[in-house]
């Protein structure tokens, strides 16, 4: 997202300073200055694009829009706050809105690289190949140094040998000068180009270093995630005793079906058959269940604290249903894809008895490949960029599935990946008469759907059922 400086009322200095608590990650910190700051300068548009920044760095989606809205009301012809106010109404599912504020930034400032870079990402999302492109090669016209653009592009594209882009990189990469972030995007850019030409030596060249980029950057720790799992497993073992009798809850009209497991096991396209069906809206990844655990496991882990109670598992219940009921729409069964959703099986099956689980399965070293060689968006996924990370990551998930399932083994649906892709209807059938759905032969042809997909398979998903992508880790 985009902090401009402009000429300011409040002090360069302490403007600065709040830039630099929220570059070091302190996004609190930040926050908190900027709201000191709007005191004394209540009519500073910039203050208030800041403080959108920061909200949406630590998801507050609804409090970012209300901050870029506040700076945009103050300053119309914000170009930065309009491409900022864009990028959540994207992550809000809200693309109609999110396409009106990048042309609104794009009418201000038509050489706005960032904007039309974001528009490429939204035709990404829609699976709208051609014109992603062009919005991509738009914005590196105006930023032909723009290095996010190009691994971007990098996804949506097959590399030639003669492709002017493949120079115009290596000649970025070499400059002393370049960021640790924008190196780390090359690399990533310049590893699809070697392994779409066939090196496979500069394709793990490139590979390693960008993934080593990244690991430095998010600073991540295995033992953070063991941390996390041990008090999980702590909190139900023994299983607490209001698992043992029902929660006295009131009964929902909406009924959500979670779909987990690694990142890159198949969530996005078992989704996509499910909420090709009729009676389903597909959320995609919320991160709502995250929020709410987040502070939970993080109580427990800095107190001997022991199991939960009926009132924590209500409140869990009210707020994520809450969440669901925002969405507005008419269909009462709502899918959540949230991979890592995978930790708080246990939590879900004790505050949404009625919830379905869907486990994807996928071949291990298939899953691990597929994360090593992809640059997520999410900071909040630490574990892919290192080996050893990866596979001790794994580890810890089928350690913890092999947990709920001793737990639940009849609340948890499992979905093999290679079955689905080589038994489709067969598969499809199944997984309907689990999510207790009627058949609909529109899950067959997923591939057809015009929804949004905001995940990295969102242009695989919009291909037929094919095979063998298990394979290419060989």
């Amino acid at each position: 997202q985009s902090i401009k400086m402009t000429t300011l009322s409040p002090p360069q200095t302490e403007i600065k300073s709040v830039i630099a608590l929220y570059s070091s990650g302190q996004i609190q910190e930040a926050l908190d200055s900027v709201e000191t700051l709007t005191k004394d300068y209540p009519d500073e548009p910039l203050l208030y694009n800041i403080s959108g920044v920061c909200y949406r760095a630590i998801s507050k989606l609804d409090e970012a829009v209300k901050s870029f809205e506040k700076a945009l009301a103050l300053k119309p012809d914000y170009a930065e706050a309009h491409n900022n106010l864009g990028i959540v109404f994207m992550e809000l599912d809200q693309l109609d809105e999110a396409v009106k504020s990048f042309e609104k930034a794009l009418a201000i400032k038509p050489d706005f690289a960032e904007a039309h870079n974001n528009f490429g990402i939204i035709f990404k999302t829609l699976g709208q190949k051609d014109e992603a492109v062009k919005s991509f090669e738009k914005a590196l016209s105006v930023n032909p140094e723009y290095a996010k653009v190009y691994r971007q592009l990098g996804t949506i594209k097959k590399y030639t040998a003669s492709d002017p882009q493949i120079t115009q990189m290596q000649s970025m990469l070499s400059n002393g000068d370049l960021s640790q972030s924008d190196r780390m995007h090359l690399c990533f850019a310049l590893a699809k180009v070697y392994e779409d030409l066939g090196k496979q030596d500069e394709l793990f060249k490139f590979l390693h270093e960008g993934n080593r980029l990244r690991k430095q950057e998010l600073n991540y720790s295995l033992d953070m995630d063991q941390i996390t799992h041990s008090v999980v497993k702590k909190l139900f073992s023994p299983s607490p005793s209001v698992v043992e009798k029902s929660l006295s809850y009131e009964t929902s009209t909406i009924r959500p079906v979670f779909i987990v497991g690694m990142t890159r096991s198949g969530t996005s396209l078992v989704e996509k058959i499910i909420a090709s069906h009729h009676a389903v809206h597909g959320a995609g990844e919320l991160n709502t269940l995250n929020n709410l655990m987040d502070p939970i496991v993080q109580d427990h882990s800095n107190n001997d604290k022991n199991g939960l109670s009926e009132k924590s598992f209500l409140s869990i219940r009210q707020q994520y249903l809450d969440s669901l009921s925002r969405f507005n729409v008419p269909e009462k069964v709502i899918t959540d894809k949230m991979p890592m959703n995978f930790r708080w099986i246990g939590f879900i099956l004790t505050a949404f008895p009625e919830a379905k689980i869907v486990h994807l399965k996928r071949d291990a070293m298939a899953i691990c490949w597929s994360n090593y060689k992809l640059l997520f968006s999410s900071r909040g996924l630490g574990f892919p960029y290192n080996m050893d990370d990866l596979a001790g990551f794994y580890g810890l998930y089928t350690e913890l599935m092999a947990f709920w399932h001793q737990l639940y083994s009849d609340k948890i649906y499992d979905i093999c990946y290679e079955d689905l892709t080589t038994n489709q209807e067969e598969e499809t059938r199944k997984l309907l008469e689990y999510c207790e759905l009627d058949w609909d032969e529109n899950c067959l042809e997923f591939h057809t759907s015009k929804r949004a997909i905001k995940t990295a398979s969102s242009l695989q998903v919009r291909q037929k059922m094919y095979q063998g992508s298990s394979e290419a880790w060989k």
